[in-house]
């Protein structure tokens, strides 16, 4: 009986010195984040919605300042296409308006 009690009282000083050590803040109070842990925060929290090898380049890209990708060659082409749907434009006014779209 005793020595289930000391094994309980063990697990508990274990359990709450681990809570402990884990809920310390990364900052000491009064000490400034660097540039490098305010930008992994702020990626980090621009990347919650996304999962595995996504977040991942993601990150990489946050982390080292490079901006947003551009659009997609196939991203261009759904929006010309919804734009020249919305026109009504059809035959070679609708290739001439694709082609001028999908340039620029």
């Amino acid at each position: 009986m005793r020595t289930q009690i000391r094994v309980l009282a063990v697990a508990s000083l274990l359990a709450f010195a681990t809570g402990a050590i884990a809920a310390s803040p990364q900052a000491p109070a009064g000490k400034e984040l660097t540039p490098q842990q305010q930008r992994m925060s702020t990626c980090n929290t621009q990347a919650t919605v996304k999962k595995g090898d996504e977040r991942r380049a993601f990150m990489s890209s946050c982390l080292k300042g490079e901006q947003p990708a551009k659009a997609t060659q196939q991203d261009k082409m759904k929006s010309c296409n919804a734009d020249a749907s919305a026109k009504s434009l059809k035959g070679d006014e609708r290739k001439r308006y694709m082609s001028t779209c999908l340039k620029g």
